[in-house]
């Protein structure tokens, strides 16, 4: 199909063309004297965008799923008890996860599109009197159903009840996107990708550990080889990987870890949260709900569109890509069928975005969804030029001028 495929999914996500070109460098000898240059500065960057002043970052040749496997057994042994609200597709998998893993579960079922429940989580530990319970296991951003939850908030209540279980953060779809700050909320284990808010393939799993999970760790006696702290970090001090590193994906990953740097992580933040306000806009326009029950949990990074109850959202989603080469998120498992899902995270403007808003107008009008054709795409472009932070210039015509001539084509 002529023209460019426009990847609207919530991961993986659009790849900048200066990360694209960092990646395409020749193989080295991970092991020689310079290789050292490259991975000593990401770990100390990386903390930035965990917001974590101190502990240690970790990064393995894998996924997400990687990460969550690497948290849980490097700070955990078999048999421990750990609670797990269960409110979204992800939330399900990794306790799937623990379950295999060994661990005792206790699950808190919410609804979906509901975020982490704090009273529910206080009220659990409170009645913890003999703290078996080792640690709390939340999805800071739930892409299945465009949530995020208030992990200032869990903290607030892990603390109400004086409990010292760990406190682990699933952070792969809000990692250099949304606003984390693990050292303030006093996070101990956080996870993330490559592949979402740093712009990379898929293809890096990361964990951010704090001192209180360092210390759990020379206790855990869950079996690990491939993601053991501990071979990481008698190698990682020098600047090199237990074994062989993806050099591509680390040379990406300094340059992606370079951009954000340049916006400003906050800036990053701001303009996400703008993007999400004015999809929801969008959604608001179409006549149609979102997934997310409330506000408080709207998610910057993905917006989960609830479809009427006539209509399969998995055809809306095929033909947004067969007719229109866009690419949308499906709904999975309790929400397949029900919901479409715009992912609006990583490196992306006004004007990609609206390109996925009108393919999504013209996929739902396809599938027989009534609403009015540009009224998503309008109610974005009014928001979008309404919370506009840059600085309007009124440019006279005597300014205009091309190759040092005047155009006389804008008037003041």
């Amino acid at each position: 199909m002529a023209g460019r495929n426009f990847l609207f999914v919530p991961g993986p996500t659009n790849i900048p063309d200066r990360i694209m070109r960092s990646m395409m460098v020749a193989m080295e000898d991970h092991r020689s004297s310079r290789f050292p240059d490259v991975s000593r500065s990401l770990f100390p960057d990386l903390m930035k965008v965990f917001g974590a002043g101190e502990g240690q970052a970790f990064i393995f040749p894998s996924t997400g799923t990687g990460a969550w496997e690497a948290a849980l057994t490097n700070t955990l042994s078999p048999g421990d008890r750990v609670l797990a609200p269960r409110f979204g597709q992800f939330s399900h998998l990794w306790i799937d996860m623990m379950q295999r893993l060994g661990l005792e579960v206790e699950i808190l079922e919410c609804e979906w599109g509901d975020g982490a429940p704090e009273s529910r989580i206080a009220e659990a530990l409170q009645a913890d009197s003999q703290h078996r319970i080792r640690g709390v296991m939340i999805v800071h951003n739930e892409t299945a159903t465009g949530v995020t939850s208030d992990l200032a908030a869990v903290r607030r209540a892990i603390d109400s009840a004086k409990h010292p279980a760990l406190l682990y953060a699933d952070a792969v779809s809000s990692l250099g996107s949304i606003e984390f700050r693990m050292s303030e909320w006093r996070v101990d284990l956080a996870v993330a990708g490559s592949q979402k808010g740093l712009m990379l393939p898929a293809g890096l799993g990361i964990v951010c550990a704090s001192p209180k999970a360092l210390e759990a760790h020379s206790r855990a006696k869950c079996r690990r080889v491939f993601f053991d702290f501990g071979d990481m970090q008698r190698t990682n001090g020098d600047g090199y990987f237990p074994y062989t590193p993806s050099l591509p994906l680390l040379y990406g990953l300094r340059e992606s870890l370079n951009m954000l740097f340049a916006e400003g992580l906050e800036n990053v933040f701001a303009r996400h949260r703008r993007l999400g306000a004015g999809v929801r806009e969008a959604v608001a326009a179409w006549g149609l709900e979102i997934c997310a029950r409330h506000p408080r949990w709207y998610s910057d990074t993905v917006t989960a569109v609830l479809v009427p109850p006539n209509v399969n959202s998995a055809h809306v989603v095929d033909v947004a890509f067969r007719r229109y080469n866009l690419a949308l998120g499906a709904g999975l498992s309790k929400v397949a069928g029900k919901v479409f899902r715009i992912g609006h995270l990583g490196d992306l403007n006004e004007l990609m975005l609206l390109g996925a808003l009108a393919g999504a107008e013209m996929s739902l009008a396809d599938v027989g969804v009534k609403l009015e054709l540009g009224s998503g795409v309008g109610a974005a472009q009014h928001y979008w030029r309404r919370t506009d932070t840059v600085p309007k210039k009124k440019v006279a015509r005597s300014e205009v001028t091309y190759a040092g001539h005047s155009t006389g084509s804008i008037s003041g």
